[in-house]
């Protein structure tokens, strides 16, 4: 059996004055009905990952693959009309600023229930309901007030959980998650976490978890990639991530504070020592 994603030498480029830029350097992986945490500073390749595996880039931007393959269908040889039919109902991603992830002139039930109706052929009374449902799952409070509201008159946490719920609802095979929980509370945080974790064990989910939290990521994936200058430079057991031996990886465990912290001077990354502190 195949696993669920195959991804074979990823590169994604874009112009500059200079000419082509690859930001995005022969990224390979697998991914298995598991949890698959991809770490790394802000410019790093992680979230260009992401939207290349949903064919989401485009022009000026340059993608080639030697490999892209759901369930061993070649995702890089669909139509657009294909690809569609993948996004959302197989795959799903959740965005990492939901300010621009929901369209401003809808209301958040309408958008919720787009994203299943689009994908699932449901009688219109239960559609509601299952709506309710989800936002419940999400710890959304009053959740029938919450879908006649638009976008702006959400907080930046309650976005955060419409769009895991609007990802969520039509039990994809596939989670990309672009910090996901970035705008939430701890306790929130988790409980999102737990969700996600529960449609891992119900319906047999892979996840992709982007992050730049490194205990968060150590704690909840089985696997952990970690990306410098658009490359893959580490991957590690998850619960093996202070283990890490390439400088790069050593350099970010070093440079996050500790509660017990004692050092007088919290160190940053040192570009002249290939990455290291």
């Amino acid at each position: 059996m195949p696993p669920l994603l195959e991804l074979r030498d990823l590169r994604v480029s874009f112009p500059s004055p200079r000419g082509r830029v690859e930001v995005v350097r022969g990224v390979t992986f697998d991914l298995g009905r598991e949890r698959l945490g991809i770490v790394g500073e802000s410019g790093s390749g992680k979230s260009l990952t992401g939207r290349a595996i949903l064919r989401l880039l485009r022009p000026p931007a340059r993608v080639s693959v030697a490999r892209l393959a759901f369930e061993g269908r070649d995702l890089m040889g669909m139509s657009d009309r294909e690809m569609r039919a993948i996004r959302g109902a197989r795959i799903s991603m959740v965005m990492q600023d939901p300010r621009y992830s929901l369209n401003p002139v809808m209301t958040v039930g309408a958008q919720i229930v787009e994203a299943l109706r689009v994908h699932e052929r449901i009688a219109r009374g239960a559609v509601r309901a299952r709506v309710l449902a989800m936002l419940e799952k999400v710890r959304i409070n009053d959740p029938e007030h919450v879908m006649g509201l638009y976008p702006h008159e959400v907080s930046g946490g309650m976005g955060q959980r419409v769009m895991i719920a609007m990802m969520l609802i039509p039990k994809p095979d596939i989670l990309i998650a672009d910090e996901p929980t970035s705008a939430l509370d701890v306790s929130v945080q988790a409980q999102v976490l737990d969700l996600i974790e529960e449609m891992i064990v119900e319906n047999g989910m892979g996840l992709i978890l982007i992050s730049h939290d490194l205990d968060l990521v150590a704690r909840y994936c089985d696997r952990i990639l970690v990306m410098n200058r658009g490359e893959v430079v580490e991957e590690l057991e998850g619960g093996a991530l202070q283990l890490a031996k390439h400088p790069y990886t050593r350099g970010l465990l070093e440079s996050v504070p500790r509660m017990d912290e004692t050092r007088k001077f919290l160190p940053v990354m040192d570009r002249n020592a290939g990455g290291g502190t």
